[in-house]
């Protein structure tokens, strides 16, 4: 069961404006891997549904979370059906992410009051997302679209919340084109979370990174 509602979990998204994404199999690893993400200002994470078992895994994370980390919210992403969805639910997921817009899955949230943010391309699917209650609106993949298509989104649909993911870094210039054209948050994987820091186990850079995106956004935001 969801231990966090749906409005504070788009409060959290919104405030600090990063979501940090991952996969890894390894259960230790994945610890200090949010335990990193945590110390460098993060309260919410998204694992992302991946590999054999990976319900499991993050079964372990929530629970290494609840118990040694206050206030981080564990969310999975990568979920492709209502069934999945349910399944992360019954381990305490409090946000689904999808890659596309599905229908089952906003029911089966809804019924249980978990936020779930859909991939979607168009403005007829964010219109459809948000008539079936989408808060927070993910554009996937946000390099495909870039920042131009949420500026064009935002023409008409100005309470449109939106979290792009995938061709998204933690350089000045990407996110400046990104909160310039009017974002909520942003969803960032391997460009924060990075293969060699993972190798490596060097979790202080994913702290470093972690702190430095979220640093960066919150000027960017009040330039």
């Amino acid at each position: 069961m969801a231990k966090y509602t749906r409005i504070e979990v788009a409060q959290t998204m919104e405030r600090t404006g990063l979501v940090p994404l991952f996969y890894h199999p390894d259960i230790e690893l994945g610890k200090e891997v949010i335990a990193a993400c945590y110390r460098g200002g993060a309260r919410i994470i998204e694992f992302t549904n991946r590999g054999d078992f990976a319900h499991e895994v993050f079964a372990a994370l929530n629970k290494y979370a609840l118990e040694a980390l206050p206030g981080l919210i564990m969310g999975v992403g990568s979920v492709a059906d209502a069934g999945t969805a349910s399944l992360y639910m019954q381990l305490g997921a409090n946000l689904i992410v999808t890659p596309v817009f599905r229908e089952d899955i906003a029911l089966v949230c809804n019924r249980r009051k978990v936020l779930w943010s859909p991939g979607c391309g168009t403005l007829t699917e964010i219109a459809k997302a948000e008539e079936l209650g989408c808060e927070i609106v993910k554009v996937f993949p946000g390099g495909t679209y870039g920042p131009g298509f949420v500026k064009a989104i935002k023409g008409p649909h100005p309470w449109t919340s939106i979290m792009p993911t995938g061709g998204v870094s933690p350089t000045e210039e990407n996110l400046k084109g990104w909160i310039d054209a009017g974002v909520t948050c942003v969803g960032m994987g391997s460009k924060l979370i990075t293969k060699d820091a993972l190798a490596a186990r060097d979790f202080g850079l994913i702290e470093e990174k972690t702190r430095s995106a979220i640093e960066l956004i919150q000027r960017l935001r009040s330039s």
